[in-house]
């Protein structure tokens, strides 16, 4: 999950991918960006690349 929001894909691209629901996608950002303390899917972008936890 955190390696296609980082690579910019939507919700409903993301929920595609995965074959899950958009809510269950939605669920999941919003995780992200409590658990990383980040604003916006731009923010989880970059800590994913600075933290490594994503190639570049």
């Amino acid at each position: 999950m955190l390696r296609l929001v980082a690579s910019g894909r939507t919700n409903a691209e993301i929920a595609a991918d995965l074959f899950i629901s958009l809510t269950t996608v939605k669920t999941h950002v919003a995780s992200l960006l409590t658990k990383i303390g980040a604003r916006n899917r731009v923010e989880i972008a970059m800590w994913a690349y600075e933290t490594g936890r994503v190639g570049h």
